[in-house]
């Protein structure tokens, strides 16, 4: 029966997060936003509710390692699989000018990550300094490009506000269904299988909460749109980093596993790896997505091992 409630909650993540995003996306054209603001908050964090949802059960649940493994393993798994997959469809490249920006706030982000993890326990006030910067990034994005609001408004505009509403909102019910489902069975399965609850958290959930953004990836790189894909990934990061935790932390502290550390590290060093890639190369060839999966197969085989 846990098997069932496992896939049964992958399958509702898995559609009500692209029923969320498609149906967001498809509302905020309608009201006249421009794409990149779209890429910026609705889509990334749209991709990024299963993780919230997941991370604010599994803290009320008491499975702080389900949590933290989330937030970590899928930023892991957004790199290395997610950008991975992607880039051996067909290469993606990179926007220099809109990276110098979006680059920064995903090395800023990730860095508050290391500092509120490494703390051992993320309070109210670590809380709201994480919401507080991802708010700053959202805000500091909007001004930027406001002058290309209306140059960008979607001939979309007209259309029916209440499908896509409704849409969103069915979305946003399969995603909690889904993450209801995935917690209960992932510390069911860890609990059975005498595995650590952060080990499940950074595999079968971070891969779980994942996907909406490795299907998106999968979609952009089939009609030509990677720089869709990289966007959703950069964009998700960040709002894993500062909006999962951060706002976790607001309702209840989070104890951070020890055991942790050493995955925190490993996501560092994809980090810098990324942004590295991004700046010298320009462009992530179907040779780096080839090594980006090796390496998530090493980790993971690692993880268990």
């Amino acid at each position: 029966m846990v098997y069932i409630l496992l896939i049964l909650g992958f399958f509702c993540l898995i559609y009500g997060g692209n029923l969320l995003v498609d149906g967001a996306v498809k509302l905020a054209r309608r009201m006249g936003v421009s794409p990149l603001l779209i890429g910026l908050t609705l889509v990334g964090f749209g991709t990024s509710t299963p993780e919230l949802i997941t991370s604010l059960l599994a803290v009320f649940q008491k499975s702080e390692g389900i949590a933290v493994g989330n937030v970590v393993g899928s930023n892991i798994a957004n790199i290395l699989l997610v950008l991975g997959t992607a880039a051996v469809m067909s290469p993606v490249r990179v926007d220099i000018k809109s990276f110098k920006r979006d680059g920064t706030f995903l090395g800023l982000s990730t860095l508050g990550l290391i500092v509120a993890l490494l703390l051992g326990r993320i309070g109210f006030m670590m809380g709201f300094i994480l919401v507080g910067l991802l708010v700053f990034y959202v805000t500091y994005s909007y001004f930027s490009d406001r002058k290309n609001q209306q140059e960008e408004a979607s001939a979309e505009a007209t259309g029916n506000k209440w499908w896509a509403f409704g849409q969103t909102a069915i979305g946003i019910v399969l995603t909690l269904l889904g993450a209801k489902l995935l917690v209960y069975s992932a510390v069911t399965l860890a609990t059975r299988w005498g595995i650590s609850e952060t080990i499940i958290g950074l595999t079968v959930v971070a891969v779980g909460t994942s996907l909406p953004e490795l299907i998106t990836s999968i979609m952009s790189a089939m009609h030509k749109h990677n720089d869709v894909a990289f966007g959703n990934v950069v964009g998700s990061n960040i709002y894993n980093a500062l909006f999962i935790l951060g706002i976790t932390a607001l309702f209840m502290p989070v104890d951070v596993p020890p055991s942790i550390v050493q995955d925190l590290l490993i996501m560092t060093g994809v980090t810098v790896l990324f942004i590295g890639i991004a700046l010298w190369k320009k462009q992530f060839s179907r040779i780096v997505g080839a090594l980006f999966l090796l390496a998530y197969a090493f980790y993971i085989w690692g993880l268990f091992a």
